[in-house]
């Protein structure tokens, strides 16, 4: 049996870090696997063991027009050559519903063909629905990362959900550097250089918060950060990092963690930056619907805020980190709700995938 993945950018965001999983998860059984993506990136899925590897050609443009052209053409391209060389029995496993090209030639292959759905805020809306409608004509089931998205986006075919888990190794490594005993109050949030992250409300927290230093990671190169905050006077107690291959030195040092994502424009369908502060033990602060509220219980290892709600998020920033045995109560259900998401169940879910 083949396994044929496709991953349309890769980069160091959580869809290709969960199709990494599912990889290795599938190399430990023996499957024989094979993984196409696009050229020229580094990202998760760089350098994989026991994995094959098939490029394709793809590149993001920031223009709108262009980047619908290009992903038009990158797909026309990928279908192609996934049509002279699909196998009868292989499983062709689509991660996001972009790549849509490989449900095509799947299903005109005769193959099983399987997504994996992350997102549902996707614009415009008429894009959104010829994605999904790729989705529910040529796919033969679909794996939810929540249940929030299984019921959001439901589709009239097999579906199950699996959430996302850490690494072993990202587990072990927040074993070994908890950190209970902080020098400074840090307030760390990880996500992309976007408006609807809720980047510019991370900056106005800074300004009414200048007890606590304040680190924004983004997925994004210094040229681009720069680009962003052009003629943005940054406050004295906010430190922005780029892209980062390594995120431990963070975790290990913040206080609290925070996703500001605008439910607006953007709604979280997990939130494994979340996931991965709570293995750290670090309390959040995340919006009131979408996935995240499947990790976050109100008031007990974090608080379901809007982000639009700067006064109330800040109260709350206040009250924990002024109160020590609120904040260690709020650590410990944190670090205990992260076992719930563990990599043996993962694997096993990942396994079923493919052999039911």
């Amino acid at each position: 049996m083949r396994v044929i993945a496709i991953h349309l950018l890769n980069d160091y965001s959580g869809s290709p870090k969960v199709l990494k999983q599912l990889l290795a998860g599938w190399a430990k059984k023996g499957i024989d696997l094979h993984l196409y993506t696009c050229s020229g990136r580094e990202g998760f899925l760089s350098g994989l063991p026991d994995v094959k590897y098939h490029f394709y050609w793809y590149k993001f443009m920031r223009n709108p027009l262009l980047r619908l052209l290009f992903l038009m053409s990158s797909q026309f391209l990928l279908a192609f050559k996934l049509l002279f060389s699909l196998k009868k029995n292989d499983v062709v496993y689509i991660n996001t519903v972009l790549p849509f090209g490989a449900a095509i030639a799947g299903k005109i292959r005769g193959n099983k063909v399987i997504y994996h759905v992350h997102e549902t805020s996707m614009k415009p809306i008429v894009f959104k629905k010829f994605l999904f409608g790729v989705l529910n004509l040529f796919a033969d089931e679909v794996v939810y990362v929540s249940n929030f998205l299984a019921n959001k986006e439901p589709v009239n075919i097999k579906k199950r959900v699996i959430y996302n888990v850490l690494e072993e190794d990202f587990v072990k490594q927040a074993m070994a550097n908890k950190n209970w005993n902080k020098n400074e109050k840090i307030v760390l949030m990880i996500c992309s250089l976007k408006t609807y992250k809720g980047v510019d409300e991370f900056l106005k927290l800074a300004l009414t918060n200048s007890r606590y230093l304040f680190k924004l990671v983004v997925n994004a190169s210094t040229l681009e950060i720069e680009h962003y905050f052009n003629d943005v006077v940054l406050p004295e107690n906010l430190v922005i990092y780029p892209t980062q291959t390594d995120t431990h030195p963070f975790y290990r040092e913040a206080s609290v963690v925070l996703n500001l994502s605008d439910p607006k424009l953007w709604v979280e369908t997990f939130g494994l930056t979340i996931l991965e502060a709570m293995a750290y033990g670090l309390p959040t602060v995340v919006p009131p619907v979408g996935g995240v509220t499947e990790l976050v219980v109100e008031g007990k290892n974090g608080y379901l805020i809007e982000s639009k709600r700067i006064d109330e998020i800040s109260e709350k920033l206040n009250e924990l980190l002024d109160n020590n045995e609120l904040y260690k109560w709020m650590s410990c259900n944190a670090f205990e709700m992260s076992k719930e998401f563990n990599l043996e169940l993962f694997e096993k879910k990942a396994a079923e995938i493919i052999f039911q």
